[in-house]
């Protein structure tokens, strides 16, 4: 018995597409200090090369303000200014936010996102680095293998600048 080829085309646009989602939560600790102030953060994809693979989100002031605009202070961000950074003309849309206050913050991806469909098989690290004026600095990794064929977590938890960070993939 022969099926028609328009019949199998349409079975296969009927069944959903289904593509893993990578959630990465951080948390902004709150302080009691003198002189707070938001911390820049920048969450990112690192190959095992240590070369940055793909940015996720960068938070940082995204007005001016009488000091300067927030740019001035995104080579603070060391590793991911060193890996990426430079090289980006700000703000990246979709990359780019404005400083979250203390709390716990969920960024969701998926797998067809741009900042995820053009990596490679292989062993990577989600990177979350921090740094707060008037404060200190902070930097966490997560490795996961990707593509995700399997559902997968890891956590970090920061001392200073950061608190729990946790990556959840799922498949």
């Amino acid at each position: 018995m022969r099926i028609p080829l328009t019949i199998v085309i349409g079975g296969l646009l009927a069944t959903p597409a289904y593509a893993a989602e990578l959630t990465v939560e951080v948390e902004v600790p709150s302080m009691s200090v003198a002189e707070y102030h938001r911390p820049y953060v920048a969450v990112y994809v690192e190959g095992a090369d240590g070369k940055a693979a793909a940015d996720l989100s960068v938070w940082y002031m995204m007005k001016d303000t009488a000091e300067g605009h927030g740019t001035k202070w995104l080579p603070d961000l060391r590793q991911w200014w060193r890996k990426s950074g430079r090289a980006q003309q700000m703000p990246v849309d979709g990359v780019s936010g404005p400083t979250r206050p203390a709390g716990r913050h969920a960024l969701k991806f998926n797998a067809r996102d741009p900042r995820l469909s053009g990596l490679a098989p292989g062993r990577y690290s989600v990177v979350v680095e921090a740094v707060r004026e008037v404060g200190g600095r902070e930097l966490l990794k997560i490795p996961f293998d990707w593509p995700a064929t399997a559902a997968q977590s890891g956590k970090a938890q920061g001392k200073t600048e950061l608190g729990a960070v946790s990556l959840a993939i799922r498949p």
